[in-house]
């Protein structure tokens, strides 16, 4: 039985007030998830954004917009 159908049979006989709370965490995980799928993103962005900012790269801050 996979994980979600064991999951399912657990929470099915539970009082709906607890069922609810099933879920609130089940939430709660996916948003945190969801939350460290983000930061990584973060993270390898600022790393990389690093190899712009360099001595070279310095006549590039005064120039003029387009």
């Amino acid at each position: 039985m996979a994980i979600a159908e064991r999951v399912y049979e657990s929470v099915k006989g539970l009082p709906a007030t607890a069922a609810q709370e099933v879920l609130d965490f089940a939430s709660f995980l996916a948003e945190r998830e969801a939350r460290r799928d983000d930061r990584a993103l973060m993270l390898a962005q600022q790393s990389a954004l690093g190899d712009w900012d360099t001595a070279e790269d310095d006549g590039w801050n005064h120039a003029p917009a387009v």
